[in-house]
């Protein structure tokens, strides 16, 4: 075996690693199909903000923040644009910080990573709190 033939059998076999390692990184998606179609879930929060006091109801994903792309709005000049996420995989909901400036809490602790949420939790976003009251789908 000469140098040439192990040169393109070496930049052969780094392509083929090249396309078996991007193949392994793309998104892993379920489609409708596959799961049995789409359920959506719905939340429902109650917002305390300030003195005032309201029920909120959405759908997941749900962006909560002062950005009015936002779908729950907030008007705490301590929440950021878009200051926390609310995601479900169908029966559990889980709320994390989407990169605000003061951090998102529940139940007191400042999250780290999404958290799954319970009826009755209690969600900090600025001077906001949230109390996440249950989901159905």
């Amino acid at each position: 075996m000469n140098a040439a033939s192990l040169r393109v059998d070496s930049i052969w076999l780094v392509g083929a690693m090249l396309v078996f390692a991007l193949v392994g990184l793309r998104a892993r998606v379920r489609t409708a199909r596959d799961v049995g179609g789409f359920v959506a879930t719905r939340l429902t929060l109650d917002v305390v903000e300030g003195s005032g006091h309201r029920r909120f109801q959405g759908l997941c994903p749900l962006l909560v923040g002062r950005a009015r792309d936002c779908d729950l709005v907030l008007g705490d000049p301590e929440v950021s644009r878009r200051h926390a996420r609310f995601d479900s995989d169908g029966e559990v909901v889980y709320v994390g910080d989407a990169g605000s400036s003061n951090g998102t809490f529940l139940n007191g602790h400042r999250l780290a990573a999404a958290l799954e949420v319970r009826p009755g939790d209690e969600i900090d976003v600025g001077s906001t709190r949230l109390v996440y009251v249950g989901s159905e789908q």
